[in-house]
């Protein structure tokens, strides 16, 4: 779908990745799933899939769930007492969506990620081909971190990133975060009473970043910080994004009456599927800073050469993702860089032929080749 000013038409898409957060879906004051939203939600979902779209769920919710029948205190949990949580609110979650999509003739799958699953290509592929052969027979997979076995994830993890990169995953053409505030704003709105919302995103800028604030709720573990970075995840692999709040029943009918809401547009060109790999990563391992003719080569369809980077950060090995930023800041790309961070600071600025005296082996002339790197979206 080519970036405009106007607004796209969400029954337009064929293969849309919905996110629901757990202040959505569990009642914070009863600790109880929200039932009566859910299901028309439920309705919602049914009725994309009876046009003939694939709707794939990514479902928060199984701590805020568990922590109530285990009778849990308030407030942070201990690691262990989340994983605890998750494995009896895993259950009770998958049950809910079960029963909710089951009033409409629809079956619901049950997937369990970790951040590794999406990370290691081999996992990657496994996951995507379960998720492909449930969209083969017309079920819809609901999706969830696997909170009972996560230990960083836990504390790190973020169910708008996770969705943006489910659907990049499946080739989703449209990610929807039902959130609890309508879209992006200028400003936090309950910080600003003179903050406006934006309609539409062509491309996510710096000053886009910046506009991004904290987390709502204590049930949930993201900010409009995270819906920020899943909006880069996902466009850049050619999937646009919606940010519209879910406070409301039949949210997704909300969205297509024209209901206040945040896109964020992509370029039309596709992407393949081993570059939605790269441009999906969860966890950049760092950042290099190029100078501005790199940057104009990059768009060029080059490669990266050493001689145009400028600084390097992070702790990276050879063959991970690291984000790839212009002399403002904004984000270039990303891809898989070819030296670690070590050799890559010894090579920076330098030309290739000076590799081998500087590093005493013959490495990759580029940093990053073309082939390994995706851009953002213009």
């Amino acid at each position: 779908m080519a970036p405009s000013d106007s607004p796209p038409a969400l029954g337009a898409f064929r293969r849309i990745v919905v996110k629901v957060g757990s202040s959505l879906l569990v009642d914070g004051a009863k600790g109880a799933l929200r039932q009566g939203w859910l299901e028309t939600l439920g309705a919602d979902i049914a009725r994309h899939a009876a046009r003939g779209a694939d709707v794939l769920v990514v479902s928060s919710g199984a701590i805020a769930l568990g922590r109530t029948l285990l009778k849990l205190p308030k407030g942070p949990l201990e690691l262990e007492q989340s994983q605890a949580a998750a494995s009896v609110g895993q259950i009770a979650l998958a049950r809910a969506w079960s029963e909710v999509l089951g009033q409409h003739g629809i079956v619901a799958g049950q997937i369990l990620v970790t951040l590794h699953d999406t990370e290691e290509r081999r996992r990657y592929l496994n996951a995507r081909n379960t998720m492909e052969t449930l969209f083969g027979v017309r079920a819809v997979p609901v999706v969830n971190e696997n909170d009972t076995v996560a230990t960083d994830e836990i504390r790190y993890g973020d169910n708008d990133r996770l969705a943006a990169r489910v659907a990049t995953m499946v080739g989703a053409d449209c990610l929807v975060l039902l959130s609890d505030i309508d879209g992006l704003y200028t400003a936090p709105p309950q910080k600003d009473p003179s903050a406006t919302l934006i309609p539409v995103v062509p491309r996510i800028s710096p000053e886009i970043e910046a506009m991004a604030g904290g987390a709502a709720s204590e049930l949930s573990r993201g900010g409009m910080t995270t819906k920020i970075e899943a909006g880069k995840i996902a466009t850049t692999a050619g999937t646009t994004m919606v940010i519209a709040s879910g406070k409301h029943d039949a949210p997704l009918s909300r969205i297509e009456s024209g209901g206040p809401c945040t896109w964020f547009l992509t370029p039309t060109h596709p992407v393949t599927s081993r570059k939605k790999w790269i441009a999906g990563s969860l966890e950049p391992r760092g950042v290099l800073w190029l100078d501005a003719g790199a940057v104009d080569a990059l768009r060029g369809g080059k490669s990266l050469l050493p001689a145009g980077v400028r600084k390097v950060d992070g702790a990276f090995e050879r063959g991970d993702c690291v984000v790839v930023r212009g002399p403002d800041g904004a984000e270039i790309g990303r891809g898989l860089v070819a030296y670690d961070a070590v050799a890559a600071v010894q090579i920076m600025g330098k030309s290739s032929k000076a590799i081998e005296a500087v590093l005493g082996y013959k490495g990759r002339n580029e940093m990053i080749h073309r082939d390994d790197l995706v851009l953002a979206a213009e």
